[in-house]
């Protein structure tokens, strides 16, 4: 018999848009016994002797109709009271009534008793509301379940969840216990991390006693717990049988009665009519959030003058690995070539924090995740130049500063400004002059300084230099590290379109427009029109001045 019972009787957790109050689950208790079950295994084999031909046995009929007081099916809904035999009998006396709830349930209970209409017996529920759905935390499920312990966070969640109700008025104004914790110790971050949703609970009991001894409290068991949040997730347990075997309810005492318990959901399905107009519903809800948020940004967005390029880089410092020394820091500036401007309140350099260096692997590194901004204008004087522009260059030096307030050098790099727009990884690898003989490096090893450039720029060929070729012959160098940057480079541009570009997409239009008829009506248009322009100017420059300004002094007069 071990094999027909569901043993999965653990929690499972349903999402749905649909509202909670339409949740509705039929139970169905059967009282499991040896008689029983030889009734069941012999109505088995009857029906399947029916189906043979056989003849059908009316003794098992009538003991199936006798153990009905001990079976009994209800269909429940969301946070639908059913009442117990125990709160029957305490409820109908007025006086043990304390609370507006405990007086409403003595309302439904005498309506309920004058009109005998009372459809449950073992089959009853506590509700969010009740004072009764504390006992979860104290009590444990009769079902047979695989053995488990429950969590430190299921322990905590089952106070937290009803602290609500719990809660007292009190008269000092003064809280009891301190708001702030400064100084919180591990047993307190331990008890005191938990989640704190807002859960409604219900709880599906059963009164296990016998038929006629009905309400004794300690025949009571937990059959389902059902919670449901706000964020439409419903958690069940046990689940649904699904089709599977029914699940075992074995009562505590010296007989120990087994009943089998099925969980069904009957909840209706939404009509075709109602899920549509839900459908719509949403959309329009979609359509409006939409429009409120187009709203709050608006259609004007700042478009740059024609003709003019906008350059947004958003960059980040990420790290320097490879140098001698450590704490360091990096100064950096950004240089903009000949037709680039920028608004005069931009800061176009800067200074990172000083960085400790962190060993990872063979290499020290130092992270510095030093975010950078700026934002630069390109607007071309000469429209016939076709040659393309200099995009802006990011100069820096990188300088380690020790303890005792050593200064070094540690490396000179540039960087060029990606032409594309996006997302750019570049790792910049830098030298720093070097001086020779021993005194320089002694010099810097015990009291710092080290050889310096005048002009940042001079790490490659300036934008000032007006030779053919810069030369560095005799100037001696040193590789150190290298320095890693992100860019994110936007470009804002209208009507950006060099004069080359311009004439040939204005000569494609002219050869489309051509091409629209077999005889190119419009381009023959366009050159009479030109031809007789140059035939007006050519009879204009032939005849004799004192005549054209006499003809402009009577025009001058007819119109004044």
């Amino acid at each position: 018999m071990a094999d027909g019972w569901s043993t999965d009787t653990g929690e499972a957790a349903y999402r749905s848009r649909d509202a909670v109050k339409n949740l509705t689950i039929k139970i169905h208790i059967q009282r499991f016994t040896s008689t029983a079950a030889l009734s069941q295994h012999l109505q088995q084999q009857v029906l399947t002797q029916q189906e043979r031909g056989g003849i059908e046995l009316d003794t098992l009929n009538s003991q199936a109709q006798s153990a009905g007081d001990d079976e009994e099916e209800l269909v429940v809904g969301w946070q639908e009271k059913l009442f117990s035999q125990y709160e029957v009998d305490l409820f109908q006396s007025e006086a043990v009534c304390q609370t507006p709830l405990e007086r409403q349930y003595h309302t439904e209970i005498m309506a309920l008793e004058r009109t005998r209409g009372r459809r449950n017996r073992r089959i009853f529920t506590y509700t969010d509301f009740d004072r009764f759905t504390n006992w979860e935390g104290d009590s444990q499920s009769m079902v047979t379940q695989v053995k488990s312990n429950p969590t430190f966070l299921a322990h905590r969640m089952a106070n937290v969840r009803h602290r609500r109700q719990d809660r007292r008025p009190v008269d000092s104004t003064f809280p009891k216990s301190r708001l702030i914790t400064w100084e919180p110790s591990e047993d307190f971050v331990k008890t005191s991390h938990v989640v704190n949703t807002p859960v409604q609970t219900m709880h599906i009991m059963g009164d296990m006693g016998p038929l006629g001894k009905l309400g004794q409290k300690e025949k009571e068991c937990l059959l389902c717990t059902i919670r449901a949040d706000g964020n439409g997730v419903i958690t069940i347990k046990p689940d649904f049988n699904k089709g599977k075997e029914p699940y075992r309810v074995e009562t505590e005492g010296e007989k120990r009665e087994v009943w089998r318990l099925t969980l069904e959901n009957v909840s209706e399905g939404i009509r075709p009519e109602e899920k549509e107009r839900e459908q719509r519903m949403y959309k329009d809800l979609y359509v409006r959030h939409k429009d409120y948020l187009n709203s709050l940004v608006g259609q004007d967005f700042e478009m740059p003058p024609p003709g003019i390029l906008r350059l947004l880089v958003n960059g980040e410092i990420d790290s320097a690995k490879g140098f001698e020394y450590d704490n360091l820091y990096v100064h950096f500036f950004l240089e903009l070539p000949h037709n680039w401007s920028t608004l005069p309140f931009h800061s176009l350099s800067g200074v990172t924090q000083t960085c400790r260096t962190k060993t990872i692997g063979k290499d020290d590194v130092a992270f510095f995740s030093y975010p950078f901004s700026f934002e630069a204008f390109f607007r071309r004087e000469d429209e016939t130049e076709e040659s393309l522009p200099q995009w802006p260059v990011l100069y820096f030096k990188v300088l380690s500063l020790d303890f005792w307030q050593r200064y070094r050098n540690e490396g000179y790099g540039y960087l060029v400004i990606p032409s594309t727009r996006g997302k750019h990884t570049i790792t910049c690898h830098t030298w720093r002059p070097l001086q020779t003989g021993t005194v320089s490096e002694l010099r810097r090893f015990f009291i710092g300084g080290s050889p310096e450039l005048e002009d940042y720029s001079y790490v490659r060929v300036p934008g000032t230099f007006k030779g053919e070729r810069l030369s560095r012959f005799g100037f001696r160098t040193q590789t150190t590290g290298s320095v890693t940057f992100n860019l994110h480079c936007i470009q804002h541009a209208r009507a950006f379109v060099d004069a080359s570009t311009l004439k040939k997409r204005r000569q494609s239009v002219l050869d489309q427009l051509g091409g629209f008829s077999q005889q190119g009506s419009v381009y023959n248009v366009l050159e009479a029109f030109q031809r007789a322009r140059r035939r007006m100017q050519e009879a204009r420059e032939s005849l004799p001045r004192d005549l054209i300004n006499t003809t402009a002094q009577q025009n001058s007069e007819s119109n004044a």
